[in-house]
């Protein structure tokens, strides 16, 4: 039990190699410059990417713990690190009671993913950047460490000039219509954080940037926004490390442990999208049968989850992929490729309960360089999207777009809004 949450954090345990970089990024799409229209500095704020955010949790008296050890702080009122909670990840004893407190549960009547009962939870340091998780020197690379370094070097400040927007990775927007309480929450509150920093900044606007499964909830922010609210507070959108595509490591998870599935609301958001990549590209094969990215409901069939979980995907996270579309403010995407990434999953006799052989692609180690160049489409040919930029960074991992020094110095350009 302790190690099924884990699986679906597929970011945490992703072995990170920082490459040497070039970058060749094309022109921008459209001559709308982003540099120049307004004097001084403008406000930064940034969303981290997947396990990124720290969360603290309280349990009630309506806890009702898996084992005895994991009831000790049950009604003493006061909260607690849940995640990253290193100690109890390396407590045989303790970590079952993390993986229940971590977990959520769908529920029927409310038609949303909620805690356990019993568990309340909260995102920590909301705001500020320095709630992302830094704890060991690959979190650092990940979760946005080094560019923050950056900024504040550049003379941002945080709480000034500079706000951090963590968010419970375990939770994911969900399809317009379908209840999704945490996304409504955070969403609420980045908007007046971003009021907040246009205010304290003479009323500038804001540049929004976003690593990862930020993106995923930035997106989203900024097209369930009014446009008029996008055009007074955004200036500039940059989004590094998302693509509309998914990616097959998510596939791979959730075969190696299907289970765990229905413990996260997030479970199906980075799976492939069938916007990328259509009915003929096989992502998963078998002798039986291939499965593309249109076939996604019947290979979760296959590895075994229940009818509700495919219910799940089909009416919250599929119809959120094939939406997933231009923001109307100006956006520069930039990503890595050269990179060694999964392509195809091979489980040739059909046991998806052992590892597969994998064909490798181009890409970040991650995101395939089609969800990449699908950006161009998604987001560069909208004819409401003024200004477009996609850079591409040779050599560069998904986590290197957001901590090696080269990529770190096309990320601080972008959001100075200096361009080449």
């Amino acid at each position: 039990m302790a190690t099924q949450f884990y699986l679906l954090l597929p970011l945490l345990f992703l072995p990170f190699l920082l490459f040497r970089h070039g970058a060749s990024p094309p022109p921008p799409r459209r001559q709308h410059a982003v540099t120049g229209d307004d004097p001084g500095r403008h406000p930064v704020v940034l969303l981290p990417g997947n396990t990124c955010s720290q969360l603290e949790a309280r349990l009630t008296d309506a806890y009702q713990p898996p084992l005895p050890q994991c009831g000790a702080a049950k009604g003493n009122g006061r909260w607690f690190r849940l995640w990253k909670n290193s100690t109890a990840m390396q407590d045989p004893e303790l970590a079952p009671c993390l993986s229940d407190q971590l977990r959520l549960v769908y529920d029927p009547v409310a038609r949303d993913f909620r805690n356990v009962p019993g568990v309340e939870t909260r995102v920590l340091g909301f705001g500020s950047t320095r709630g992302f998780l830094a704890d060991t020197p690959a979190n650092k690379d990940l979760c946005m460490g080094r560019l923050v370094e950056a900024l504040e070097k550049a003379g941002y400040r945080d709480g000034e000039t500079l706000f951090g927007a963590p968010f419970d990775f375990r939770q994911a927007p969900a399809a317009p219509g379908q209840p999704c309480r945490a996304f409504s929450q955070f969403s609420r509150r980045l908007r007046a954080l971003v009021e907040h920093a246009s205010r304290e900044n003479g009323g500038k606007p804001v540049v929004v940037m976003s690593h990862s499964q930020g993106g995923y909830f930035a997106l989203e922010f900024l097209n369930r926004s009014p446009l008029p609210w996008r055009r007074r507070y955004v200036r500039h959108y940059v989004m590094a490390s998302t693509g509309p595509g998914g990616f097959l490591l998510s596939m791979q998870l959730l075969a190696s442990n299907p289970s765990a599935a229905l413990s996260s609301g997030s479970a199906f958001t980075a799976l492939p999208s069938p916007k990328v990549f259509g009915p003929d590209a096989p992502l998963v094969v078998t002798r039986a049968r291939n499965y593309t990215a249109q076939d996604i409901p019947e290979f979760l069939k296959a590895i075994g989850l229940p009818r509700l979980a495919v219910t799940l995907y089909e009416t919250r996270a599929l119809p959120v992929k094939l939406n997933f579309r231009a923001p109307v403010v100006p956006t520069t995407c930039i990503n890595g490729v050269g990179v060694p990434t999964m392509k195809e999953l091979v489980y040739w006799d059909g046991n998806f309960s052992k590892a597969p052989e994998v064909v490798y692609g181009d890409g970040d180690d991650l995101i395939l360089l089609e969800s990449t160049l699908a950006l161009e489409t998604v987001i560069g040919d909208d004819p409401r999207q003024e200004y477009y930029r996609s850079i591409k960074l040779a050599g560069t991992s998904h986590a290197g777009v957001v901590s090696d020094g080269a990529a770190l110095e096309r990320v601080i350009g972008e959001i100075l809004g200096v361009q080449e």
